[in-house]
């Protein structure tokens, strides 16, 4: 098992609904701590390692976020069911019968995700989505009262119960692989930081409630001014007949970069990336025989949308890794993606030097 995949099934484990980041943080800062890395926190959560380079070169913050979407309890019922509110954009097709934890300040709580029984639903109800204002939680307590001795309050943060699937072929299903798996790859990147001779300062960052519209990274551009910045996050996975329209996007197939991403709704924001990074990554991949993919999507949003704009703007670029299956319950990539998004990075970054060109000069 690489170190990777091993960060990541150990990350996916830990409940951590945006604005209650702090268990994922704290394993993520043990892990840094072992490879001799120090780690600090700010106050929105974000924590920051930084690396020292030349002084002539660009900065650069490399960031991945470690919050995970889910919901949070909004009323208990007298008999004991539980009502929550969304955090995030929850697919509501996936909720139903999903086993879900209410993280306490005594424990993780156990509960289910209540299902109507088959035998009793009507022909109109048969394929109509129950909607998170409608669904109810059972933790079995059968009381008000009992819920609330158990530690349950408004408020409480609800997740997806924390599982991970080995499945063949180097590929894992689960819990937050959006953005474990990012968190993963920037802990490896950062043990070979620290080990490196050379190259620009460098800052990575793992960022807090990105599911919440992207607050956290904002604040670590503000304090950290970098002239440039690597985004790490999904890509989706475009090559199951669901997807086959939206893009040419492959698990499997190696890392990828954003070309153009656009929210289209709501937040009408996105990233289109600095012409010098994506040069960098292209080169990069080339010489170093890794396989690059290319997406291009409207309904996605990242991170880069609002760091882009700090200071006198910084060079963004979108990078990650395809995934499928985002924003439910069971999300699934495949590893040797992962560790040549590592290895792209590496060499990336060692790309950026005294000549790398921020202004866009025509």
């Amino acid at each position: 098992m690489t170190a990777i995949r091993k960060d990541l099934v150990d990350l996916m484990l830990i409940p951590g609904l945006s604005g209650h980041e702090e268990r994922v943080a704290g394993a993520i800062r043990r892990k840094l701590a072992d490879a001799g890395i120090a780690a600090t926190p700010d106050r929105m959560g974000n924590l920051t390692a930084s690396f020292p380079g030349d002084a002539d070169a660009p900065s650069v913050m490399l960031f991945t976020h470690t919050d995970q979407l889910g919901f949070f309890v909004r009323k208990i019922e007298d008999d004991g069911l539980i009502r929550v509110e969304r955090m995030g954009g929850v697919s509501e097709r996936a909720m139903a019968a999903q086993a879900v934890v209410l993280c306490t300040e005594r424990g993780d709580i156990p509960g289910v995700i209540m299902n109507k029984a088959h035998h009793a639903t009507g022909q109109d109800e048969k394929y109509h989505v129950v909607t998170t204002r409608d669904i109810r939680i059972d933790t079995g307590h059968g009381s008000k009262a009992a819920v609330e001795a158990a530690g349950v309050k408004i408020g409480t943060p609800v997740t997806y119960r924390p599982q991970v699937l080995e499945l063949a072929g180097g590929r894992i299903a689960g819990t937050s692989i959006d953005d474990r798996a990012g968190c993963a790859v920037a802990i490896e990147v950062a043990r070979r930081l620290a080990a490196r001779k050379g190259g620009p300062t460098v800052h990575v960052v793992f960022t807090v409630q990105e599911e919440f519209n992207l607050r956290g990274a904002q604040v670590a551009a503000q304090r950290l001014r970098p002239d440039c910045a690597i985004q790490l996050d999904i890509l989706l996975a475009t090559d199951t007949p669901d997807m086959a329209d939206h893009g040419e996007i492959t698990m499997g197939g190696g890392p990828g970069i954003s070309l153009y991403n656009f929210h289209g709704r709501g937040t009408l924001n996105g990233t289109i990336p600095h012409p010098a990074m994506v040069r960098l990554f292209e080169q990069t991949a080339a010489a170093q025989n890794i396989p690059l993919q290319r997406s291009a999507m409207v309904g996605v949003l990242t991170d880069n949308a609002y760091v882009q704009l700090v200071g006198e703007g910084v060079a963004c670029i979108d990078a990650g890794f395809p995934m499928r299956h985002s924003h439910s319950a069971l999300e699934t990539c495949d590893t040797g993606d992962l560790d040549a998004l590592a290895d792209l990075l590496t060499h990336a970054i060692a790309g950026i030097g005294p000549d790398f060109p921020l202004v866009r000069d025509c």
